[in-house]
Formats: structure tokens, C-alpha cells, sequence
């Protein structure tokens, strides 16, 4: 994990969740593996439970999901805090990953994602997607989320390690808390659009 990467996170804890260190949170780290490094040591309060989830078992795995668009292990509205750091760019149908997203977020619940605006391709095993703010916005939108911040990291940093070049953008955005007849609506709408867009997806 790149320097940019770890900053962005390290400022969403402090801008989001400096109020809630001792709530006990449920935290969903989607892309868990630790290649390079890992999120785990940011968000590490006591009350806080970090699960750390991906396609494959490896270091910084807790869960590993069997379907990359249905994460049939995680229940629908059971997660706090979700997070995801350099993996959508690797998403073939992210857009599927915002509703599953949206699915297991509690009312409330705040996602942070983080994705590069630049950089090279660097296949693991794909690399289809750059991320600007207005592509996030839209992602948010989508999925029936309220952007909190969005943003791209457009100047240089100077970071040592060279990860200006990625441009990261960041996206935090609010599973909303509406009355029980717009969440119902809500979640049907999840459901259809889910259900609509997996059969294109083998």
C-alpha cells in the first residue's frame, strides 16, 4: 500500500471517525490482502472489529468471499464503517461492488474508497478503471449514497516512494437514514438492480 494511500486513510479516521473511537464498529475491508500493505493498523481502536475481506486467502484475510459481486457471507446491513484502498481500479463491475456495498452498510453506515485518478496499468490480474470525482459522485449516486467528500488528489506531494503518480481520489459517502417505507423502496430497488446486472456478469 503506497504512501498516498495510507495518508488518505489516515485522514478519513480523523475527519469521520475521531468521534466514534469508542463505539464499537464493524469495519469491512474490502481488498484486504496485505501485497504492500494494509489499512489494519489505522483503524485499530479497542470497540472496533476489522475484517479484512478478499477473492483469496493470504496475509490480512479474515473472510474470503466466494462470489466477487455477492458477498452472500456478509449480511445485509451489518457493517459501520466500510472500507476499500487501490482494488476498484481492479474491478471489472464495480458498479455491481456499490450495490453489494449499499446492501451490507447499516443506515447510517459510511463507505471510504480510495482509487487512483493515474498511474500506470498494473494488472492484478485486470486494470480497467481510473477514478475522477465526478465518477465517484455517480458511483454514490447509483447506489443510493450520500457523498460526504469526494475528491482527487490532482498536485504532487512529494511522497518518497513515488505514489503522486496514482493521483488517488477518495470517495466517502453515507448509506442514508430515511423512514421505513423509503427503505423498503430502497432496498427492492438494490435488489432488482443487482439481480438485472449479474446476468450480464459470468
Amino acid at each position: 500500500m503506497h504512501a498516498s494511500s495510507l495518508d488518505k486513510m489516515t485522514a478519513f479516521r480523523e475527519e469521520f471517525l475521531a468521534e466514534k473511537e469508542t463505539d464499537s464498529l464493524r469495519i469491512l475491508d474490502i481488498g484486504s490482502m496485505n501485497v504492500n500493505g494494509t489499512y489494519r493498523s489505522i483503524l485499530n481502536a479497542p470497540n472496533w472489529e476489522y475484517i479484512g475481506a478478499d477473492m483469496e486467502a493470504g496475509n490480512g484475510v479474515d473472510l474470503v468471499l466466494k462470489k466477487p459481486y455477492q458477498w452472500s457471507e456478509i449480511p445485509s446491513g451489518s457493517i459501520d464503517i466500510l472500507i476499500s484502498g487501490q482494488a476498484f481500479e481492479h474491478i471489472e463491475y464495480f458498479w455491481v461492488t456499490m450495490l453489494e456495498i449499499f446492501r451490507v452498510l447499516k443506515p447510517g453506515g459510511i463507505c471510504c474508497i480510495i482509487a487512483p485518478a493515474g498511474g500506470y496499468e498494473h494488472k492484478y490480474p485486470v486494470d480497467c478503471w481510473r477514478f475522477y470525482p465526478d465518477g465517484f459522485s455517480a458511483m454514490a449516486r447509483f447506489s443510493q449514497l450520500e457523498v460526504l467528500k469526494v475528491q482527487t488528489q490532482w498536485e504532487s506531494l512529494d511522497y518518497e516512494d513515488g505514489s503522486d503518480i496514482w493521483m488517488d481520489s477518495i470517495l466517502v459517502a453515507q448509506k442514508p437514514v430515511v423512514d421505513f417505507w423509503t427503505t423498503l423502496k430502497m432496498k427492492v430497488k438494490c435488489y432488482i438492480q443487482h439481480r438485472a446486472l449479474s446476468l450480464s456478469i459470468k
